[in-house]
Protein backbone atom coordinates (compact mmCIF):
# COMPACT_ATOMS: atom_id res chain seq x y z
CA UNK A 1 0.00 0.00 0.00
CA UNK A 2 1.22 3.33 -0.95
CA UNK A 3 -0.15 6.48 0.64
CA UNK A 4 -1.81 8.31 -2.19
CA UNK A 5 -0.19 12.07 -3.32
CA UNK A 6 -0.79 15.15 -1.91
CA UNK A 7 -3.96 15.92 -4.16
CA UNK A 8 -3.75 19.98 -6.28
CA UNK A 9 -0.97 18.84 -7.74
CA UNK A 10 -1.98 18.05 -11.42
CA UNK A 11 -5.21 16.29 -11.54
CA UNK A 12 -8.08 18.24 -9.89
CA UNK A 13 -10.28 18.15 -12.26
CA UNK A 14 -9.45 14.44 -12.45
CA UNK A 15 -10.58 13.90 -9.28
CA UNK A 16 -13.61 15.61 -9.52
CA UNK A 17 -14.77 13.65 -12.47
CA UNK A 18 -14.09 10.60 -10.78
CA UNK A 19 -16.09 11.14 -8.44
CA UNK A 20 -19.36 12.13 -10.17
CA UNK A 21 -21.62 10.22 -12.34
CA UNK A 22 -23.94 13.36 -13.11
CA UNK A 23 -24.30 17.20 -12.82
CA UNK A 24 -26.78 17.32 -10.45
CA UNK A 25 -25.16 20.18 -8.65
CA UNK A 26 -24.18 22.49 -11.32
CA UNK A 27 -27.23 21.31 -14.04
CA UNK A 28 -29.64 22.80 -11.22
CA UNK A 29 -28.27 26.39 -12.19
CA UNK A 30 -29.67 25.44 -15.93
CA UNK A 31 -31.24 28.84 -17.58
CA UNK A 32 -29.88 31.21 -15.33
CA UNK A 33 -28.77 33.46 -17.86
CA UNK A 34 -28.00 33.89 -21.49
CA UNK A 35 -24.78 32.31 -23.28
CA UNK A 36 -21.80 34.56 -24.36
CA UNK A 37 -21.62 35.65 -27.84
CA UNK A 38 -18.36 33.57 -28.60
CA UNK A 39 -17.47 30.75 -27.81
CA UNK A 40 -14.03 30.11 -25.78
CA UNK A 41 -10.89 28.52 -27.44
CA UNK A 42 -10.60 25.06 -26.92
CA UNK A 43 -9.27 24.25 -23.76
CA UNK A 44 -5.41 22.92 -23.74
CA UNK A 45 -4.63 19.84 -21.90
CA UNK A 46 -1.55 18.46 -20.51
CA UNK A 47 -0.28 14.64 -20.11
CA UNK A 48 2.55 13.30 -17.82
CA UNK A 49 6.23 12.56 -19.87
CA UNK A 50 7.87 9.93 -17.72
CA UNK A 51 11.39 10.61 -17.62
CA UNK A 52 13.96 7.77 -16.07
CA UNK A 53 17.31 7.18 -16.28
CA UNK A 54 18.14 3.14 -16.30
CA UNK A 55 19.57 1.92 -13.45
CA UNK A 56 22.94 0.80 -12.91
CA UNK A 57 24.44 -2.35 -11.38
CA UNK A 58 26.69 -1.43 -8.37
CA UNK A 59 30.02 -3.07 -6.85
CA UNK A 60 28.08 -3.03 -3.54
CA UNK A 61 25.70 -5.87 -4.39
CA UNK A 62 26.61 -9.40 -4.29
CA UNK A 63 23.44 -10.01 -6.58
CA UNK A 64 21.05 -8.20 -8.27
CA UNK A 65 18.46 -6.34 -6.05
CA UNK A 66 14.61 -7.58 -5.94
CA UNK A 67 12.13 -6.19 -8.16
CA UNK A 68 9.42 -6.09 -6.19
CA UNK A 69 7.34 -2.69 -5.85
CA UNK A 70 8.94 -0.16 -2.81
CA UNK A 71 7.43 -0.31 -0.12
CA UNK A 72 5.49 2.06 2.17
CA UNK A 73 6.04 5.58 1.28
CA UNK A 74 4.99 8.54 3.35
CA UNK A 75 2.97 11.55 1.81
CA UNK A 76 4.04 14.60 3.39
CA UNK A 77 2.76 18.18 2.26
CA UNK A 78 5.65 18.87 0.37
CA UNK A 79 5.12 15.59 -1.80
CA UNK A 80 5.87 16.53 -5.33
CA UNK A 81 3.43 14.30 -7.84
CA UNK A 82 5.09 12.44 -10.05
CA UNK A 83 3.39 14.12 -13.70
CA UNK A 84 5.11 17.23 -13.29
CA UNK A 85 7.03 16.99 -16.99
CA UNK A 86 3.96 17.56 -18.94
CA UNK A 87 3.47 18.18 -22.58
CA UNK A 88 0.52 19.12 -24.69
CA UNK A 89 -1.77 16.50 -25.61
CA UNK A 90 -2.96 16.07 -29.14
CA UNK A 91 -6.36 17.38 -30.09
CA UNK A 92 -8.83 14.33 -30.40
CA UNK A 93 -8.31 12.36 -33.63
CA UNK A 94 -10.98 10.41 -35.69
CA UNK A 95 -13.88 11.34 -38.20
CA UNK A 96 -16.00 12.49 -35.24
CA UNK A 97 -15.85 16.39 -35.13
CA UNK A 98 -18.12 17.76 -32.34
CA UNK A 99 -19.60 21.32 -33.12
CA UNK A 100 -18.29 23.83 -31.44
CA UNK A 101 -22.04 25.07 -29.62
CA UNK A 102 -22.39 26.23 -26.37
CA UNK A 103 -23.28 23.95 -23.21
CA UNK A 104 -22.15 26.09 -20.23
CA UNK A 105 -20.49 29.07 -18.87
CA UNK A 106 -18.93 30.24 -16.15
CA UNK A 107 -18.55 34.21 -15.16
CA UNK A 108 -19.59 34.84 -18.76
CA UNK A 109 -17.05 32.84 -20.11
CA UNK A 110 -18.37 30.35 -22.36
CA UNK A 111 -17.86 26.65 -22.63
CA UNK A 112 -18.27 24.13 -26.01
CA UNK A 113 -19.60 20.96 -26.38
CA UNK A 114 -15.69 20.35 -28.03
CA UNK A 115 -13.87 22.42 -24.87
CA UNK A 116 -16.03 19.32 -22.83
CA UNK A 117 -14.79 16.87 -25.58
CA UNK A 118 -11.14 17.70 -25.26
CA UNK A 119 -11.16 18.14 -21.45
CA UNK A 120 -12.30 14.41 -21.41
CA UNK A 121 -9.66 13.10 -23.23
CA UNK A 122 -6.82 15.03 -21.15
CA UNK A 123 -8.31 13.41 -18.18
CA UNK A 124 -8.44 9.88 -19.28
CA UNK A 125 -12.50 9.55 -19.79
CA UNK A 126 -13.33 10.25 -23.37
CA UNK A 127 -16.84 10.96 -23.78
CA UNK A 128 -19.07 11.61 -26.75
CA UNK A 129 -21.38 14.84 -26.30
CA UNK A 130 -23.28 14.51 -29.05
CA UNK A 131 -26.57 14.86 -26.52
CA UNK A 132 -24.74 15.64 -23.45
CA UNK A 133 -28.17 16.53 -22.09
CA UNK A 134 -28.59 12.28 -21.85
CA UNK A 135 -25.83 11.37 -21.50
CA UNK A 136 -24.81 11.48 -17.42
CA UNK A 137 -21.19 10.73 -18.61
CA UNK A 138 -20.94 13.45 -20.73
CA UNK A 139 -22.72 15.74 -17.76
CA UNK A 140 -19.81 14.26 -15.66
CA UNK A 141 -16.96 15.51 -18.02
CA UNK A 142 -18.79 19.11 -18.08
CA UNK A 143 -19.25 19.18 -14.23
CA UNK A 144 -15.50 18.58 -13.76
CA UNK A 145 -14.50 21.18 -16.57
CA UNK A 146 -16.80 23.77 -14.79
CA UNK A 147 -15.35 22.29 -11.34
CA UNK A 148 -11.80 23.26 -13.14
CA UNK A 149 -12.57 26.53 -14.34
CA UNK A 150 -14.13 27.58 -10.68
CA UNK A 151 -10.68 26.39 -9.34
CA UNK A 152 -8.63 27.92 -11.56
CA UNK A 153 -10.33 31.05 -10.70
CA UNK A 154 -9.36 30.40 -7.25
CA UNK A 155 -5.87 29.49 -7.43
CA UNK A 156 -5.02 32.91 -9.33
CA UNK A 157 -5.67 34.68 -5.59
CA UNK A 158 -2.70 32.56 -4.83
CA UNK A 159 -0.13 34.21 -7.15
CA UNK A 160 1.37 36.43 -5.38
CA UNK A 161 1.57 34.52 -2.61
CA UNK A 162 4.44 32.13 -4.61
CA UNK A 163 8.04 33.16 -4.19
CA UNK A 164 10.97 32.50 -6.78
CA UNK A 165 13.08 29.87 -3.85
CA UNK A 166 9.98 27.86 -3.24
CA UNK A 167 10.07 27.50 -7.36
CA UNK A 168 13.51 26.50 -7.12
CA UNK A 169 12.68 23.71 -4.14
CA UNK A 170 10.09 22.59 -6.19
CA UNK A 171 12.05 21.61 -9.31
CA UNK A 172 14.84 20.97 -7.23
CA UNK A 173 12.58 17.97 -5.54
CA UNK A 174 11.47 16.74 -8.64
CA UNK A 175 15.00 16.40 -10.53
CA UNK A 176 15.90 14.34 -7.70
CA UNK A 177 12.53 12.08 -7.03
CA UNK A 178 13.37 11.31 -11.11
CA UNK A 179 16.98 10.35 -9.91
CA UNK A 180 18.21 12.98 -12.73
CA UNK A 181 21.09 14.96 -12.53
CA UNK A 182 21.04 18.99 -13.74
CA UNK A 183 21.92 18.20 -17.06
CA UNK A 184 19.71 15.27 -18.05
CA UNK A 185 16.82 17.38 -16.00
CA UNK A 186 17.63 19.81 -18.75
CA UNK A 187 18.01 17.30 -21.39
CA UNK A 188 13.98 15.81 -20.38
CA UNK A 189 12.75 19.15 -20.78
CA UNK A 190 13.75 19.74 -24.01
CA UNK A 191 12.53 16.70 -25.08
CA UNK A 192 9.17 17.03 -23.68
CA UNK A 193 9.48 20.14 -25.76
CA UNK A 194 9.47 22.69 -22.33
CA UNK A 195 11.94 25.23 -21.76
CA UNK A 196 13.39 26.01 -17.79
CA UNK A 197 11.18 29.01 -18.51
CA UNK A 198 7.85 27.42 -19.12
CA UNK A 199 8.56 24.21 -15.98
CA UNK A 200 8.94 27.47 -14.05
CA UNK A 201 5.76 28.86 -14.86
CA UNK A 202 3.80 25.37 -14.98
CA UNK A 203 5.31 25.14 -11.25
CA UNK A 204 4.23 28.06 -9.76
CA UNK A 205 1.02 26.95 -11.20
CA UNK A 206 1.83 23.48 -8.93
CA UNK A 207 2.26 25.22 -6.11
CA UNK A 208 -0.27 27.85 -5.99
CA UNK A 209 -2.56 24.52 -6.48
CA UNK A 210 -1.15 23.18 -3.25
CA UNK A 211 -1.40 26.42 -1.50
CA UNK A 212 -4.79 26.51 -2.32
CA UNK A 213 -5.60 23.39 -1.49
CA UNK A 214 -3.67 22.85 2.27
CA UNK A 215 -5.58 26.20 3.08
CA UNK A 216 -8.93 25.24 1.82
CA UNK A 217 -9.36 21.67 2.24
CA UNK A 218 -7.06 19.96 4.11
CA UNK A 219 -7.44 22.27 7.14
CA UNK A 220 -11.00 21.27 7.27
CA UNK A 221 -10.02 17.31 7.43
CA UNK A 222 -9.53 16.51 11.25
CA UNK A 223 -8.28 12.65 11.34
CA UNK A 224 -8.40 11.35 15.15
CA UNK A 225 -6.17 8.52 16.77
CA UNK A 226 -9.46 6.08 17.17
CA UNK A 227 -9.77 6.73 12.77
CA UNK A 228 -5.72 5.88 12.65
CA UNK A 229 -6.13 2.99 15.38
CA UNK A 230 -9.06 1.58 13.04
CA UNK A 231 -7.27 1.99 9.80
CA UNK A 232 -3.83 0.04 11.31
CA UNK A 233 -6.57 -3.11 12.40
CA UNK A 234 -8.51 -3.23 9.47
CA UNK A 235 -5.29 -3.39 6.86
CA UNK A 236 -2.64 -4.77 9.15
CA UNK A 237 -1.95 -7.25 5.98
CA UNK A 238 -0.58 -3.68 4.56
CA UNK A 239 1.89 -2.95 7.28
CA UNK A 240 3.30 -6.62 7.02
CA UNK A 241 6.51 -6.89 5.71
CA UNK A 242 7.50 -10.81 4.78
CA UNK A 243 10.88 -10.20 4.97
CA UNK A 244 13.89 -7.89 5.31
CA UNK A 245 15.15 -5.04 3.47
CA UNK A 246 16.99 -2.36 3.27
CA UNK A 247 17.20 0.52 1.22
CA UNK A 248 20.73 1.99 0.75
CA UNK A 249 23.03 4.81 -0.59
CA UNK A 250 26.85 4.71 -1.36
CA UNK A 251 29.65 7.20 -2.24
CA UNK A 252 32.63 4.40 -3.87
CA UNK A 253 36.07 6.05 -3.56
CA UNK A 254 37.41 3.18 -6.55
CA UNK A 255 41.04 1.76 -5.44
CA UNK A 256 43.13 0.42 -8.45
CA UNK A 257 43.91 -3.09 -7.72
CA UNK A 258 47.74 -2.52 -8.37
CA UNK A 259 47.58 0.26 -6.14
CA UNK A 260 50.29 1.17 -3.29
CA UNK A 261 50.48 0.94 0.10
CA UNK A 262 50.51 5.11 -0.33
CA UNK A 263 47.55 5.23 -2.94
CA UNK A 264 45.01 3.37 -0.71
CA UNK A 265 46.31 5.47 2.18
CA UNK A 266 45.85 8.75 0.49
CA UNK A 267 41.99 7.29 -0.75
CA UNK A 268 41.38 6.23 2.20
CA UNK A 269 42.19 9.75 3.65
CA UNK A 270 39.84 11.20 1.00
CA UNK A 271 36.87 8.68 1.90
CA UNK A 272 37.11 9.47 5.42
CA UNK A 273 36.79 13.59 5.09
CA UNK A 274 34.38 12.48 2.43
CA UNK A 275 32.33 10.52 5.06
CA UNK A 276 33.09 13.35 7.83
CA UNK A 277 31.31 15.13 5.34
CA UNK A 278 28.16 13.53 4.97
CA UNK A 279 27.72 12.46 8.75
CA UNK A 280 27.94 15.97 9.47
CA UNK A 281 25.36 16.76 7.90
CA UNK A 282 26.34 17.43 3.49
CA UNK A 283 23.91 16.50 1.25
CA UNK A 284 24.99 12.51 0.16
CA UNK A 285 23.75 13.13 -3.16
CA UNK A 286 25.55 15.88 -4.20
CA UNK A 287 28.69 14.15 -2.55
CA UNK A 288 28.37 11.02 -4.50
CA UNK A 289 27.53 13.19 -7.91
CA UNK A 290 31.18 14.62 -6.68
CA UNK A 291 33.41 11.69 -5.12
CA UNK A 292 31.62 8.31 -6.08
CA UNK A 293 33.35 6.17 -8.50
CA UNK A 294 30.48 4.07 -8.90
CA UNK A 295 27.77 4.22 -11.69
CA UNK A 296 24.77 5.50 -9.10
CA UNK A 297 26.46 8.92 -8.61
CA UNK A 298 24.07 9.81 -11.34
CA UNK A 299 21.83 8.85 -8.97
CA UNK A 300 22.58 10.56 -6.19
CA UNK A 301 24.15 7.26 -5.57
CA UNK A 302 20.78 5.62 -4.38
CA UNK A 303 21.13 1.74 -4.84
CA UNK A 304 17.52 0.37 -4.23
CA UNK A 305 16.23 -2.10 -2.00
CA UNK A 306 17.86 -5.37 -1.16
CA UNK A 307 17.31 -8.31 1.21
CA UNK A 308 20.15 -9.20 3.53
CA UNK A 309 21.23 -12.06 0.88
CA UNK A 310 21.31 -9.55 -2.17
CA UNK A 311 24.63 -7.86 -0.47
CA UNK A 312 28.01 -8.06 0.61
CA UNK A 313 28.27 -9.46 4.19
CA UNK A 314 30.50 -6.18 5.09
CA UNK A 315 28.38 -4.22 3.64
CA UNK A 316 24.99 -5.88 5.70
CA UNK A 317 27.17 -5.91 8.69
CA UNK A 318 27.94 -2.24 8.26
CA UNK A 319 24.18 -0.72 7.60
CA UNK A 320 21.68 -3.57 9.58
CA UNK A 321 22.43 -1.58 12.75
CA UNK A 322 22.11 1.78 11.77
CA UNK A 323 18.72 4.14 11.88
CA UNK A 324 17.50 5.93 8.85
CA UNK A 325 19.44 8.62 7.60
CA UNK A 326 22.77 7.43 9.37
CA UNK A 327 25.79 7.32 7.72
CA UNK A 328 28.18 4.05 8.28
CA UNK A 329 32.07 3.65 9.28
CA UNK A 330 33.89 3.39 6.08
CA UNK A 331 33.98 -0.63 4.62
CA UNK A 332 36.92 -2.05 2.85
CA UNK A 333 36.03 -4.12 -0.06
CA UNK A 334 37.50 -5.10 -3.41
CA UNK A 335 36.22 -2.55 -4.86
CA UNK A 336 37.44 0.31 -2.68
CA UNK A 337 36.39 2.39 0.35
CA UNK A 338 32.25 2.24 0.33
CA UNK A 339 30.48 5.23 2.60
CA UNK A 340 26.87 3.71 2.99
CA UNK A 341 23.37 5.94 4.22
CA UNK A 342 21.01 4.13 5.01
CA UNK A 343 17.81 5.45 3.98
CA UNK A 344 14.99 2.92 4.96
CA UNK A 345 14.93 -0.52 7.12
CA UNK A 346 12.34 -2.70 6.95
CA UNK A 347 12.33 -5.88 9.37
CA UNK A 348 10.35 -8.86 8.92
CA UNK A 349 6.80 -9.01 10.33
CA UNK A 350 3.90 -6.53 11.44
CA UNK A 351 5.22 -2.79 11.47
CA UNK A 352 4.32 -1.38 15.29
CA UNK A 353 1.55 1.67 15.05
CA UNK A 354 4.34 4.33 16.33
CA UNK A 355 6.21 3.68 13.12
CA UNK A 356 3.66 3.65 10.73
CA UNK A 357 0.97 6.48 12.24
CA UNK A 358 1.98 9.17 10.59
CA UNK A 359 1.58 7.57 7.20
CA UNK A 360 -1.72 6.38 7.94
CA UNK A 361 -2.87 9.81 9.11
CA UNK A 362 -1.85 11.34 5.85
CA UNK A 363 -3.54 8.67 3.85
CA UNK A 364 -6.75 9.66 5.30
CA UNK A 365 -6.42 13.10 5.51
CA UNK A 366 -5.76 12.91 1.19
CA UNK A 367 -8.48 10.47 1.06
CA UNK A 368 -11.20 12.46 3.04
CA UNK A 369 -9.59 15.70 1.41
CA UNK A 370 -10.51 14.39 -2.09
CA UNK A 371 -14.44 14.20 -0.63
CA UNK A 372 -13.54 17.77 0.83
CA UNK A 373 -12.78 19.07 -2.60
CA UNK A 374 -15.73 18.12 -4.19
CA UNK A 375 -17.58 19.43 -1.74
CA UNK A 376 -16.12 22.56 -1.39
CA UNK A 377 -16.80 23.17 -5.29
CA UNK A 378 -20.33 22.73 -5.57
CA UNK A 379 -21.24 24.40 -2.19
CA UNK A 380 -18.73 26.96 -1.92
CA UNK A 381 -17.56 27.97 -5.28
CA UNK A 382 -20.36 27.51 -7.00
CA UNK A 383 -22.35 29.81 -5.21
CA UNK A 384 -19.50 32.56 -5.47
CA UNK A 385 -19.86 32.49 -9.26
CA UNK A 386 -21.93 32.77 -12.56
CA UNK A 387 -22.37 29.09 -13.28
CA UNK A 388 -25.14 28.23 -16.43
CA UNK A 389 -25.99 24.76 -18.49
CA UNK A 390 -27.34 25.09 -21.45
CA UNK A 391 -28.68 21.79 -22.92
Amino acid sequence: MRAIPLIGAASLAAILLSHVTGCSGLSSLKGKGKPAAQPSAAAEASAAAEASTAAQASPASASSPSTEATPLAVATEAAIPPDALIEHAPSPQGPHQTVAHIVASVDGEPITARDVEQFSVAVGHPVNVADIADDPQAKAALKGLISQKLLEKEIDQYSSKIDEEQIDNYIEVVRRDKHMTPEQFQAALAQSGMSMEDFRKHAREELEKEMMIRQQIRQRVEISNADIQAYYDTHKADFTVASEKLKIAQILIGVPQNATPQQVAALQSKAAKIRAAAAGGADFAVLARKYSDDESRNNGGELGWFGPQDILDQIYAAVKNLKPGDISQLVRTSHGFHILKLEEHQVAGLQPLAEVKEQIRDQLINQRANTELENWVETDLTKQHDVETFY
